[in-house]
């Protein structure tokens, strides 16, 4: 479908307004809104949209797609789709989001009785962990605004060789870290990330010798092994799943046998 072609089709699929002294909306000859009606709503000249819809107009400006988006009241990904019929990259994110999908909480919960599994943001902050990642990873140690963090429990979490070993406390520092990176490429402004770095920055020697390696986060697959204070050393095979729309990423733990 071309730019003008899905204009067409979702101004067609809008409800017409319910204006007093309009008479029956059924009247009209044509579904959804008129070319002046979405005009207005998206603030925008009605000759302008025209050209849109026919294909006569210049490439439009990303404040018009945005505004074209709001006023179709898009999704994220048929926004997205807009942008790139438009020949523009989609806009990225300005932060995580900050609810999980009640379907993805229902996939933790049914997954408690065969493997671990946790959700963490695009900030790495931890959202939510099932009964059996809890009961594998333990409390969480940290506190403060940064205690559900990942990379600030990796440097300041004093257990952290014990569950892990030193082998895999020094991967997890070097992902968390890489990770970090990445995160404040995507959002460069946030606060939170900034301050975070400014602290790891200034209080561990370790973290600035990570950071130094210039790694970038792109681990998606891992091996694993946790030490369970009763079970002993655990191996498990790490996948990370995404939800871009959220930028929320899950971690499923597939136990692959015991040390």
């Amino acid at each position: 479908m071309d730019f003008g072609g899905f204009l067409r089709r979702r101004r067609a699929a809008m409800p017409p307004p319910d204006r007093p002294g309009n008479g029956r909306t059924s009247h009209r000859r044509v579904p959804g809104l008129r070319r002046q009606e979405l005009s207005e709503i998206a603030g925008i000249s009605v000759d302008y949209y025209t050209r849109l819809e026919q294909g006569r107009a210049p490439r439009p400006s990303r404040e018009i797609l945005a505004a074209l988006a709001r006023a179709f009241e898009l999704s994220g990904a048929e926004r997205d789709h807009l942008y790139r019929l438009a020949g523009e990259l989609p806009p990225e994110i300005h932060a995580p989001g900050t609810e999980i999908r009640p379907g993805l909480l229902r996939l933790l919960r049914s997954l408690e009785d065969t493997m671990p599994v946790t959700v963490h943001d695009g900030r790495l902050d931890l959202l939510a962990r099932n009964a059996a990642a809890a009961y594998l990873l333990g409390p969480l140690s940290g506190s403060g605004r940064y205690g559900r963090n990942i990379v600030h429990q990796c440097f300041t979490a004093t257990a952290l060789c014990e569950v892990l070993g030193d082998e895999g406390a020094d991967q997890l520092a070097r992902v968390a870290t890489a990770e970090l990176r990445s995160a404040l490429g995507r959002y460069p402004d946030d606060g939170y990330l900034r301050s975070l770095f400014e602290e790891l920055s200034a209080t561990s020697a370790a973290f600035r010798g990570y950071w130094e390696q210039g790694e970038v986060g792109a681990l998606r697959s891992a091996a694993k092994r946790v030490h369970h204070p009763t079970r002993g050393w655990l191996d498990f095979d790490i996948e990370m799943l995404h939800d871009p729309e959220r930028d929320h990423w899950v971690m499923l733990y597939t136990p692959c046998g015991t040390g």
